[in-house]
């Protein structure tokens, strides 16, 4: 109860207080722990269960499998698979939602998919699971044959199974399907919520389509959120319409306070109006409230170890072979026909720090670290908290065409993989 309820120490005190504690009480805790983000005491706490000879379930296994998802932990989840496989429990749906998760998030989506076809009897989880991962990884037409066969064995798509299909056609710029699928939302009994329109005006506003984009959010029969608005000025700043960006701006100010990603695209969005003191307001906004702006970081496991880097990061006891290599691939890349695009540095210095700031972005120390790291052919996996930046996205291109190297990169957004020169994305994120 206390877990349910975001009470996750007292959780604790009372699961430590127990006289006796059973299978459902520890998988009760380690859920808990999980559902809260606390992965280190989750799998903390299953490493104690397993000492204590706990016959764990399928639900435990689900927990800790979504830990290993939550951190990128792909050679934990993988021994993680391997016991499911010696107690049976891999044909479990829970555990196959977990699983399909696991891997997805890792870039393994080859294995995904395979986890999908072997489990026997399949629930909506499980189905909405492998939706959403095809659609991260730009495979579209997966998403919609699905979906498909989701009808053909009578499994009744929810909230989230629409939202995974408008994802998927919003990434694909597929404004017609985006459209059908939007409009069969009702066809199922249900109604849509603040997330569908936001996928809306996200597919809208990515395509360019800005005045449909503000029409479709006039239009709704209930109040525009945070989300909504926030999809709207994502489409303005991509096609470089700052009066309606600041308009967006606005709306969005009026809600209120706003998460710190969305602070940063006010501030940016006034300041290509030309609005600086309600660029200066927006960030005033965040130092009010005591929020940081979120630090930009890209991480790779290695083994058991996992690396993570921050831009311009000195810290890594590789430090000198990492940035030996990058300046390595950047001549490479140079004579391939690279140019930096330093638009993408926002401090005011000259060109040369400019060029020399954006070689050291994190996703490159990770990329150049894996190349160093991994020598043979397997694909190159990072892992990055926020939206891979313009330049970053053309660098790695190259890199994978130079290196002759699969680079993924999953970004906050969807996963890139970069093979011969060219993005699964289509360059379309």
């Amino acid at each position: 109860m206390y877990a349910k309820c975001g009470e996750i120490k007292d959780a604790r005190k009372v699961f430590d207080q127990m006289p006796e504690r059973n299978v459902v009480s520890w998988s009760g805790m380690i859920y808990g722990y999980a559902q809260f983000g606390e992965d280190e005491e989750a799998l903390r706490l299953f490493k104690e269960a397993l000492l204590e000879d706990l016959d764990v379930n399928d639900f435990t296994f689900s927990s800790v499998i979504r830990v290993c998802g939550n951190s990128t932990l792909l050679e934990l989840g993988r021994q993680m698979h391997g016991l499911c496989f010696k107690t049976s429990y891999d044909s479990s749906s829970f555990v196959g939602s977990s699983l399909i998760s696991l891997y997805s998030r890792c870039g393994v989506i080859e294995a995904a998919s395979r986890v999908f076809d072997e489990v026997p009897i399949k629930n909506l989880g499980m189905w909405n699971a492998m939706l959403i991962s095809s659609a991260q990884h730009a495979h579209t037409e997966k998403v919609f044959d699905l979906f498909e066969k989701m009808k053909i064995v009578r499994m009744r798509p929810n909230f989230i199974t629409f939202l995974c299909l408008l994802y998927a056609c919003s990434h694909a710029g597929l404004i017609d399907k985006g459209k059908f699928y939007f409009g069969l939302i009702k066809e199922y009994g249900i109604e849509p919520g603040a997330q569908h329109y936001a996928s809306m005006v996200d597919l809208l506003g990515r395509a360019g389509k800005l005045q449909e984009a503000l029409a479709t959010i006039k239009g709704m029969p209930i109040e525009p959120t945070e989300s909504v608005w926030g999809a709207f000025l994502t489409g303005c700043r991509l096609h470089g319409d700052s009066e309606l960006a600041a308009f967006a701006a606005d709306r969005i100010f009026e809600l209120g306070p706003v998460s710190s990603g969305m602070n940063v695209l006010l501030s940016n969005a006034y300041a290509a109006a030309g609005r600086y003191e309600d660029a200066a307001r927006a960030r005033k906004m965040l130092r009010d409230h005591g929020v940081k702006k979120e630090t930009g970081l890209s991480w790779i496991e290695e083994g058991n170890r996992v690396h993570t880097f921050a831009a311009g990061d000195r810290s890594h006891e590789r430090t000198k072979e990492i940035h030996q290599k990058l300046g390595e691939l950047e001549e490479d890349m140079e004579r391939a026909g690279y140019v930096a695009d330093t638009s993408f540095v926002l401090r005011e210095v000259d060109s040369e720090e400019k060029r020399l700031t954006i070689r050291y972005h994190s996703e490159r120390l990770a990329v150049a670290f894996g190349l160093i790291a991994f020598r043979d052919n397997r694909p190159i996996r990072v892992m990055k908290n926020l939206r891979i930046c313009g330049d970053c996205h053309t660098a790695i291109k190259f890199m994978s065409q130079c290196s002759g190297r699969v680079i993924i990169v999953r970004d906050n957004n969807r996963f890139h993989r970069f093979e011969n020169g060219k993005c699964s994305c289509d360059d379309y994120w």
